[in-house]
């Protein structure tokens, strides 16, 4: 329920708002002086102050300064005489969200209340989403145990309050955006625009005009102007994503911006400046790439200002499990599936494997999991396949009826189709119940492992 303080000395006033809001379902909260009023809102939080602009002991004015002193997130309309709009104009310059002249019919200023605490709603959401988002990239948001990580994160938070331009290097999937997620929402360019853009996404004309914006009739189809990345990330930050695939022409262009912070727009004649901080990133290795001469010295200098160098997850094995039963939850909560973890079965395999995806591919596994999971634990015939062969099982200890046909290796598989077809006399329905699958199924992997089936107990050739 909006809490609502009413500061007017003219008690018919007064109770007139009063039985209107309460009417609209508000909790009111009334007194005539502006020194009580102002105590009032020294000590309870309130959505919305009304006052009057003249009061016997004080002025709307003061009453304003208290808002703005001790509760700042509380909204103020004042009630003027038409004499002192003037006033109230510059009570609204002050922080007053509006003003209404007496005398006025009690629906207009009931849509002037309902319109200032939808605004105040939208500020409200606008900030918890803001910092939603910032703590999703914060450094204490970022998981991980691992030493190589560790000395990761320190390197982000060091460089993060500087302005210089970094080059986040790695294998794909590793977590370049996030890195510089974390950078820019760690600087003091947090509150300004961070624009991203891969150079890998778009043909070399697309890209130059996506980056540096164009003018009208700059090229057929630019019916009118258009910013590029560059100016809308002005104050913030702009991450180029996949650097090493920018064309020579274009590597030119952004060589003149990080040493000028200026360029041109297409077709344009005016030079335009802005100030952005690059944060780049790609998985190629540059040093050979400007060695091969594909890609500019100069410019792999100049980028290669803070280089940040991201290992692959198979060199950081103490994060994995923590990553993923850090997916999992999430996973879990989107499915609406109560998951509390994986199967021992189901972490040694996770642990053991060697993701060549990287974070991606563990991410991509946690996922498809939790949709296959049908208990409370992910088991580990819900992993990919490519993961649950890493797992050494020993042939004897599965026995066909299992269900688990998928846990071995190709090998323990041709085993368990033989000993499954010894058991059923050749019988090729009941071997395909015994092994949990159908009789399709069979016949499709026996004849990927050349077993052959007609003769009774035949063990292949």
């Amino acid at each position: 329920m909006k809490k609502v303080l009413i500061v007017d000395d003219e008690p018919l006033m007064r109770i007139s708002i009063s039985d209107a809001l309460k009417g609209e379902g508000y909790a009111v909260f009334e007194t005539g002086l502006g020194n009580e009023g102002i105590e009032l809102i020294k000590q309870n939080p309130y959505d919305l102050v009304i006052t009057d602009l003249r009061l016997p002991d004080s002025n709307g004015i003061e009453v304003l300064r208290a808002c703005t002193k001790y509760a700042p997130e509380a909204k103020v309309i004042l009630i003027t005489a038409y004499g002192s709009v003037a006033t109230a104009v510059e009570a609204m310059k002050m922080g007053a969200y509006d003003y209404i002249t007496k005398p006025f019919p009690m629906e207009k200023l009931l849509l002037m209340i309902e319109r200032v605490l939808r605004f105040k709603e939208l500020e409200e959401e606008n900030l918890q989403l803001k910092e939603q988002v910032e703590s999703r990239h914060n450094f204490d948001g970022m998981i991980y145990k691992s030493e190589l990580m560790g000395e990761v994160v320190e390197s982000v938070k060091i460089v993060a309050v500087t302005d210089s331009t970094v080059l986040v290097l790695g294998e794909s999937g590793t977590g370049k955006e996030l890195v510089a997620n974390a950078i820019h929402y760690n600087s003091y360019r947090k509150d300004g625009p961070f624009i991203k853009i891969s150079s890998a996404a778009l043909p070399e004309t697309l890209l130059e005009a996506e980056l540096f914006g164009y003018e009208k009739g700059a090229f057929t189809g630019a019916v009118k102007g258009k910013k590029g990345k560059f100016e809308l990330a002005d104050g913030g930050s702009l991450f180029l994503d996949e650097i090493g695939e920018l064309t020579p022409a274009i590597q030119v262009k952004l060589l003149r911006v990080l040493q000028e912070q200026e360029f041109d727009r297409l077709g344009g004649t005016e030079t335009i400046s802005v100030n952005v901080r690059i944060i780049c990133a790609t998985q190629r290795d540059l040093k050979k790439d400007v060695a091969d001469g594909n890609f500019r010295e100069d410019l792999y200098y100049r980028l290669n200002v803070v280089p940040i160098m991201l290992p692959p997850l198979r060199d950081r094995k103490d994060d994995v499990l923590l990553l993923a039963d850090h997916f999992l939850k999430s996973f879990a909560l989107q499915n609406g599936k109560s998951i509390k973890g994986f199967s021992t079965d189901a972490r040694e395999a996770l642990l053991k494997y060697s993701y060549p995806g990287n974070i991606r591919e563990l991410v991509n596994a946690v996922e498809r999991a939790v949709v296959l999971a049908r208990g409370s634990e992910v088991e580990l015939r819900e992993l990919p396949d490519d993961i649950v062969p890493s797992v050494e099982v020993p042939g004897e200890s599965v026995e066909p009826g299992c269900g688990k046909l998928s846990l071995g290796v190709k090998d323990f598989e041709r085993r368990c189709i033989l000993k499954a077809l010894s058991e059923a006399e050749g019988n090729k329905s009941l071997a395909a119940r015994l092994l949990g699958i159908s009789r399709k199924t069979l016949w499709e992997k026996c004849k990927a492992h050349e077993i052959v089936t007609e003769a009774k107990g035949s063990q292949g050739v």
